[in-house]
């Protein structure tokens, strides 16, 4: 059943944990470049008419979603039930049919995610040049502004410093994840090397790919106590690493909303000048929208390869005669992988369902605000509406380690 090819995708149920965070500091972002284009009328109408384009991409999300929470349901309450019959009637061509479906789903899938991919980069660089726009009219207005007073240089070095400590930061967790997926990928060559020994588990690996579930079903198969040692091993580096970019996602974060704080007390002394801030709560919106564009692309790219390994699972186990035979032996480990998957879909299934929600709700209620120009509030109007998101941002909490075994770590 295994070929060196193949490789377990790495996905998770809880990716809603990370759409979460994005999806809200877009729209609160978007409410403090708001607030800090008061009085500069154009400015506000550009802005508004962004953030009502990125609604509308959240709309579009939400459709995406609705479609990978359906095709779901029909794994669990079609395909799998259907293959189930197959396998105990010994049909394998009545099991190709019903992969063949499957993949027309998937396949349909992959090409709206992929638009949808489209769209987000084409709405960022129309953010880019929206932060653009401001830029080049902030410079026309400060022209007329030559003296800047010790408070605001303050201000604008505290926020060079936080951002090195950020960059620095945010490469610890970028060589973090790499030690991840190398571990991660250490395990699935493990994995290989025990499927090929026991084609029950190749099977499992093929309709199960989620790889808390594939290190727990090879506890099971593994006989010799050594082999044993090493995946346990494998699996205490990789929850290391997952556990040191918990608390890195988390430094991250504290450092963001520091600056977000500073760079907030310079759009404030900048608008008591009646000087245009500088956009930086833009560009975060940019940071935002890139985020979850890359997690839509992890999306797209897991439905790839679920479509890789049914078409592996449909040419190694349903296709052939010695194959067949195969099939008739392996029945009971086949029907067991099945039941596993159906539990491991559902989950997803919900999963996207979170995720469809959150989108909904960012359609609906996150751009409220945008109903109420900033240049109609008095000064103490704009400090408690700035107050307030500011809370709000800091409410924000990065996402909850998550160890292979699928479940929230226990905090120390």
């Amino acid at each position: 059943m295994a070929d060196s090819k193949m490789a377990v995708s790495q996905w998770s149920s809880d990716f809603v944990k990370e759409l979460l965070p994005a999806a809200e500091k877009t729209a609160l972002l978007y409410n403090l470049s708001y607030l800090c284009l008061a009085n500069f009328p154009n400015l506000e109408r550009l802005l508004r008419s962004r953030a009502v384009e990125t609604q509308l991409l959240f709309g579009s999300s939400d459709a995406a979603m609705l479609k990978c929470i359906l095709t779901s349901k029909n794994l669990v309450e079609s395909l799998f039930p259907m293959l189930v019959t197959a396998v105990e009637k010994n049909k394998p061509l009545l099991a190709v049919n019903y992969l063949g479906k499957a993949r027309v789903w998937i396949k349909d899938i992959i090409k709206d995610v992929d638009r949808i991919v489209e769209k987000y980069n084409l709405h960022n660089k129309d953010v880019a040049s929206s932060t653009s726009d401001v830029i080049q009219e902030k410079q026309d207005t400060d022209k007329k502004i030559t003296k800047q007073d010790h408070e605001l240089k303050q201000t604008e070095k505290t926020v060079g410093d936080l951002n090195s400590e950020l960059q620095k930061t945010t490469k610890e967790l970028e060589e973090t994840e790499k030690k991840i997926n190398r571990k991660s990928q250490e395990i699935q060559e493990f994995a290989r090397s025990i499927s090929k020994k026991s084609k029950g588990l190749g099977i499992f690996a093929a309709i199960v790919p989620f790889i808390g579930l594939l290190v727990q079903s090879i506890y099971g198969a593994i006989k010799d106590p050594k082999n044993r040692a090493q995946i346990k091993a494998l699996e205490a580096e990789l929850n290391r690493f997952i556990a040191d970019k918990t608390a890195l996602k988390r430094k991250e974060w504290q450092i963001q909303l520091q600056l977000i704080d500073w760079q907030m007390k310079a759009a404030k002394a900048s608008f008591e000048r009646n000087s245009i801030p500088d956009p930086i709560h833009l560009n975060e919106v940019q940071k935002s929208l890139t985020k979850i564009q890359a997690i839509l692309i992890q999306l797209k790219n897991f439905w790839e390869n679920v479509a890789q390994m049914l078409d592996h699972l449909e040419q190694k186990t349903f296709v052939g005669e010695n194959l067949i035979v195969d099939l008739a032996e392996l029945k009971d480990e086949f029907l067991e992988s099945i039941k596993t998957a159906k539990e491991a879909w559902s989950s997803f299934g919900e999963g996207c369902k979170k995720a469809s929600v959150l989108f909904k709700l960012q359609t609906k209620d996150a751009y409220k605000f945008l109903e109420v120009s900033p240049s109609s509030f008095s000064k103490v109007e704009w400090q408690k509406e700035y107050v307030s998101v500011k809370k709000r941002l800091e409410n924000i909490d990065p996402p909850q380690r998550v160890t292979t075994s699928g479940t929230a770590a226990i905090s120390e």
